[in-house]
């Protein structure tokens, strides 16, 4: 059962723009805590934004802050990021992931990626 699927990911120059989705079916769609990692070969993943239903502000990553922007459609069931400014070390494989309870450790949904390059 797909419960999260990402798309949007795509080859740009940097300075660019691009916004990548994740449609969440089933369960994933009631999840209090939706989120956006990153992850390139070799190195280990990283957190770049979260959505906190009900919550007063995201969370972004130190790398991302002040370009990147987290959003969620509940109408749609869609978690959005919106990424400006890129520059090249944003390439990575962008993977959206939920969990039901904020106070979690672990999340309970990944969906399988989309990769997003970006070129100098």
């Amino acid at each position: 059962q797909v419960q999260l699927v990402e798309s949007g990911g795509h080859s740009v120059q940097a300075v660019g723009a691009l916004r990548v989705s994740c449609v969440a079916s089933g369960d994933a769609a009631s999840s209090t805590v939706m989120a956006w990692f990153r992850q390139t070969p070799g190195k280990g993943r990283e957190g770049v934004a979260a959505f906190i239903s009900g919550g007063v502000t995201n969370c972004y990553g130190d790398s991302v802050r002040g370009r990147f922007t987290i959003s969620r459609d509940s109408a749609k069931n869609t978690l959005y990021l919106q990424m400006n400014s890129l520059k090249p070390e944003d390439s990575a494989m962008y993977s959206c992931a939920a969990k039901r309870y904020k106070g979690a450790r672990v999340y309970d949904y990944w969906g399988q990626g989309t990769q997003v390059t970006v070129s100098s």
